[in-house]
C-alpha cells in the first residue's frame, strides 16, 4: 500500500474545494497554503491565510482518518473563533462561505 503524503493530502483538499468553486479561494484572498502534518486524530490537512468579509486571518482544514473534515476558523492570535467537525468534501464550499459571512 502505497503512503500519501501531507503535500498530497493538502493538494486534495484544495482541488476538492476548487472543485466545489474554482473561483472560491482568490475570491477569499486565500494565500500561505501549509501542508499539516499526520497526527493521532488526523491523517493531515492544509492551514492557509484569508481575507474574507468576516473573517480576516486563518483557517486550518483537518482530514480525520474517518474520511471527514474538521474546519477551524482562528484568530492571527491563535484564538478559536469558530470550530465545524464532520464535513464531508462536498461541503466545504458551504462551510467555508462563513468567511464571507455568509
Amino acid at each position: 500500500m502505497e503512503m500519501i503524503t501531507n503535500k498530497e493530502i493538502a493538494t486534495t483538499i484544495i482541488a476538492q474545494i476548487k472543485h466545489g468553486d474554482k473561483w472560491f479561494l482568490p475570491a477569499i484572498g486565500a494565500t500561505n497554503f501549509t501542508a499539516l502534518p499526520e497526527s493521532k486524530e488526523y491523517a493531515g490537512g492544509v492551514m492557509f491565510k484569508c481575507n474574507g468579509i468576516k473573517h480576516k486571518s486563518f483557517v486550518k482544514i483537518q482530514l480525520k482518518w474517518i474520511d471527514t473534515y474538521v474546519i477551524s476558523f482562528i484568530k492571527k492570535n491563535g484564538d478559536l473563533i469558530k470550530l465545524v467537525e464532520d464535513v464531508y468534501c462536498d461541503e466545504l464550499i458551504r462551510i467555508l462561505d462563513y468567511i464571507e459571512g455568509k
